[in-house]
């Protein structure tokens, strides 16, 4: 098996509390409803919602799949981080494993956020990830990402 990484980052003016509050804690109710191209539905399948916690999203008519499952590996409200692996799904090739997610939202000094992203491929036996899937896969969460931001900003009494 081998482990390929990919980084990003992504920049919002929304302080990270308020970003993470929609992004992370929300995005179950949040997302559906000012996305609904992208997730139809996210519904609880193992797990109280905590560590260990798997969710089935229901993928939106904009996306080519049709879901994936999610694992939530671990949240650090204090410090806005969410680790999360997807584990099942036809986004999932069958030379993929798993793809674990670290997501960090960071101030900036302008009173905005920095969105560090880390994903890690698990792979099955010696495969090569393509640049170019990772890309399209980067492009659709930046985005997801970007709706929520201009939600945000259009409601600037939610996620406070």
């Amino acid at each position: 098996m081998g482990v390929f990484t990919y980084e990003s980052e992504l920049t919002s003016v929304i302080p990270p509390a308020r970003l993470f509050k929609a992004f992370v804690l929300d995005a179950d109710n949040l997302i559906p409803k000012i996305a609904p191209q992208a997730v139809k539905s996210t519904e609880i399948l193992q797990g109280d919602g905590g560590v260990g916690t798997i969710k089935k999203i229901n993928l939106g008519e904009g996306s080519e799949y049709s879901y994936v499952k999610h694992q939530m590996d671990g949240i650090d409200k204090e410090n806005f981080v969410y680790k999360y692996s997807m584990i099942e799904g036809d986004a999932i090739s069958d030379k993929i494993e798993k793809v674990s997610y670290e997501t960090k939202l960071v101030a900036s000094s302008d009173g905005g956020s920095v969105i560090k992203s880390t994903s890690n491929y698990h792979t099955k036996g010696d495969v090569d990830i393509k640049e170019e899937h990772v890309k399209a896969g980067k492009e659709r969460a930046a985005g997801l990402f970007k709706i929520i931001e201009s939600h945000l900003l259009a409601n600037p009494e939610a996620y406070n």
